[in-house]
């Protein structure tokens, strides 16, 4: 079941007019569901309704952060799945044009899927990396939003399968760290914990918000926004990836260094305790 404008119905295939399957004309938010409860509802919302003003998406007068709420728990509650779930909302222009939209006018889809577990827990197997060189991340505002553009992300997928990877490391036109394929990245070296700024061409994370502000209040952590470069991450003491499914994930191994786990376990439990504080 999916609900597609506020009407829940069963899956079926998009329309072959859809612009955000014929242009990639869409932005869309992953949130994350315990116990009826949207995690984080204020920034995924505000992150929602920036991306579509900078896109030139007509927001609807009706679509407030409460129907936003409503839509998607009418969703995983007819699904019963509201205990643990992933929800995926796209929001995409109406069909018409090529290049130029006939309306900037939006539909929206959600879609979500059941989870195995509600709280954050942090997986300690090996999880190596590497940098994936084939495409580039450009430092502009577009590479912060998430769009229904990921190519980079499927090819750098591909590449890290065909290679074992758990993951690989996205780099920008000047070569310096962006993020990984599949959230933002995080890098202790000594005690400063430093993670590439938005304007590097990073996405603008909502679990990178969250891990930045704990981060703050931790005794005797410094907590900067600083470029990163591929030679920097061998030096370093710790590298965790974070996104609002995972939460954290460290990074064992880059290449031939092996990396502690400390902040990230440590991050995990505040991570956790402020979910349940709210």
């Amino acid at each position: 079941m999916i609900n597609f404008n506020g009407n829940i119905a069963q899956e079926d295939n998009i329309l072959t007019l859809n612009r955000a399957f014929l242009y990639g004309d869409g932005i869309f938010e992953t949130v994350k569901i315990v116990n009826g409860k949207i995690l984080f509802l204020e920034d995924h919302y505000f992150r929602l309704m920036a991306s579509m003003r900078v896109v030139r998406m007509m927001i609807p007068m009706d679509f407030t952060m409460e129907y936003f709420e409503e839509q998607i728990l009418n969703l995983v509650n007819q699904l019963n799945i509201s205990a643990s779930a992933r929800a995926r909302i796209t929001v995409f222009r109406k069909d018409g044009g090529l290049y130029l939209p006939k309306t900037n006018d939006i539909s929206f889809l959600i879609n979500a899927i059941s989870l195995g577990n509600k709280g954050y827990s942090i997986n300690t197997n090996e999880y190596e990396v590497d940098l994936y060189k084939d495409f580039y991340v450009t430092k502009q505002l577009l590479s912060s939003l998430k769009t229904t553009n990921k190519m980079i992300n499927i090819t750098g997928s591909i590449f890290a399968e065909e290679n074992g990877l758990a993951n690989c490391i996205l780099l920008n036109d000047s070569k310096n760290v962006v993020e990984a394929l599949q959230g933002n990245i995080f890098m202790v070296s000594g005690n400063k914990l430093i993670t590439p700024p938005v304007s590097e061409g990073a996405l603008n994370g909502i679990m990178r918000k969250q891990i930045l502000a704990l981060a703050k209040k931790v005794e005797g952590i410094e907590v900067s926004e600083e470029i990163i470069s591929p030679f920097d991450l061998q030096k370093a003491d710790e590298l965790f990836l974070t996104n609002v499914i995972t939460g954290i994930q460290p990074i064992t191994k880059y290449r031939k260094k092996e990396f502690k786990v400390n902040l990230a376990h440590l991050l995990v439990q505040k991570l956790n305790e402020s979910i349940s504080e709210n």
